[in-house]
């Protein structure tokens, strides 16, 4: 076999899963749909139809995500409670209805900017519960093996949709109107529940299922913060979430008001974003080995993508850097998705889900907001400034600490091989180095034992397949 074709089986490997390549086939229809409301929601605000300025856009952006700040813990509950897939055909028929009505009442030329508001938090409300199960049911279509493989796809398949999305949405704008975006999107949503009524159940990787008991959110926040590979993760999501992350109030801003574009410049600038996006999605997918110490090294790489937008003095320079930034962007979303789901507890991890959730869409409605003021009172660049310092806050102390430790555990581990050797046995020993009284564990080669360990943190027992069930061929049939 060529070096091409074993890369491109090794960075498509979860495809040959058949409900994860009927999943993927929904979803790239759906999130396509989902884009174009995105951007066609974005510009409704701004349009004379709304009068809109820059903190109403952010305004709308947040209520989508201000019940998931509010009550994240208990939707990703629920998701441990309940069978996902039967959860998700809750949810993403909810969500089209919502679109259907956002759709007819922008084709019948009365609605105001209350009923946005008003759609736009029972949205949010939707995405409570349907976000931890999306995330946490990817692990029950794939399997542990298959897991980060699949999130990175996943991050190609939403990006992908980036592009489509807003490309056949400024299309139907100019063509037809708003109403037309938000009607396709409703009829998108049942691509995804063909796709889960076509899936074969006892294919699936099914956890527990968590029993009913007092004190469930409050075990999961401990859990997390007593497990650092959760804990650090989650926390640089956060501050990345609330300055960077609102790239739907940051973009139509920049391109309005700095480069003085419209909708035809909103979308390439969603565009060139999601191409990149793309690129990094498929990278992190053919490496498939997330750990915190990558993560960080991402986000200070991502930050600096950040301030190269802010600065560009012609379109052009921003599409090319908002390319650039776009790769860093999904490979920064992907490594935080991987990490989180691979190091969590299958019984914990619709409520760990729920927490990143909380941290990287939780925080729109204090972000989106947040650089929406700040693009209004200053520039859409100066708003783009706070969200790469920002990033480069968050990820560069963890870039130090995670990196120094690795040198230093390799350092003593040296010592350690070559200093005694009747005690340290041959140099060619590749087992674990452990140093210190923190416990820390890591090999001496990259990618050799995975990320860092941490004592406190057992390695999660994953599920089985269905009893009676067999792993499919890798056609997937």
């Amino acid at each position: 076999m060529s070096p091409v074709r074993t890369a491109a089986r090794r960075t498509f490997q979860a495809l040959g899963v058949r409900n994860y390549r009927l999943y993927f086939a929904g979803q790239v229809i759906s999130v396509s749909g989902t884009w174009m409301q995105t951007v066609a929601l974005g510009l409704l605000v701004l349009s004379p139809v709304l009068h809109g300025n820059g903190f109403e856009v952010g305004l709308v952006t947040a209520l989508q995500f201000v019940p998931m700040l509010l009550f994240g813990g208990w939707g990703g509950l629920a998701a441990d409670r309940l069978d996902k897939r039967r959860l998700l055909f809750v949810t993403q028929g909810s969500a089209g209805a919502l679109a259907l009505a956002l759709g007819a009442l922008t084709l019948a030329h009365a609605v105001t900017l209350w009923e946005v508001y008003l759609l736009s938090t029972l949205l949010g409300v939707v995405n409570l519960f349907d976000n931890p199960a999306r995330q946490s049911f990817v692990s029950e279509m794939v399997g542990r093996d298959l897991l980060p493989n699949a999130i990175s796809l996943n991050s190609v398949l939403m990006n992908s949709a980036r592009v489509i999305g807003p490309a056949i949405g400024g299309v139907l704008i100019f063509a037809v109107g708003f109403a037309a975006c938000f009607l396709v999107n409703a009829a998108s949503y049942g691509a995804v529940i063909g796709a889960l009524a076509l899936m074969r159940p006892a294919d699936l990787y099914r956890n527990p299922v968590v029993q009913r008991a007092k004190g469930q959110v409050r075990e999961a926040l401990r859990y997390v913060w007593t497990t650092p590979d959760l804990r650090d993760p989650l926390l640089a999501m956060a501050v990345v979430g609330i300055f960077a992350f609102n790239f739907t109030t940051t973009l139509p801003l920049l391109a309005k008001y700095t480069f003085h574009g419209g909708v035809g410049t909103y979308s390439a600038f969603t565009s060139a974003m999601g191409i990149g996006a793309v690129v990094g999605g498929l990278a992190v997918a053919h490496r498939s080995k997330p750990s915190t110490s990558l993560l960080s090294l991402i986000g200070v790489m991502f930050g600096l993508m950040i301030l190269l937008v802010s600065a560009s003095p012609t379109q052009v320079v921003a599409l090319v850097a908002l390319v650039l930034m776009g790769i860093f962007s999904i490979a920064f979303i992907a490594t935080a998705n991987a990490t989180l789901q691979l190091r969590a507890d299958p019984s914990m991890r619709g409520r760990v889900m729920s927490l990143y959730a909380i941290a990287f869409l939780g925080s729109t409605p204090i972000g989106a907001p947040l650089v929406g003021w700040i693009s209004d009172v200053s520039s859409p660049r100066l708003a783009l400034v706070a969200g790469g310092v920002a990033t480069l806050a968050a990820c560069g102390p963890l870039t130090l600490r995670y990196f120094g430790r690795r040198r230093g555990t390799s350092w003593v581990g040296a010592v350690a091989a070559t200093g005694d050797a009747g005690h340290a046995g041959h140099a060619g020993d590749a087992g674990p180095w452990r140093t210190g009284s923190q416990g820390v564990e890591q090999s001496l080669h990259e990618g050799a034992a995975g990320p860092l360990r941490f004592e406190g943190a057992p390695e999660p027992v994953w599920p089985e397949r269905a009893p009676g069930s067999l792993r499919p061929a890798a056609g997937g049939e």
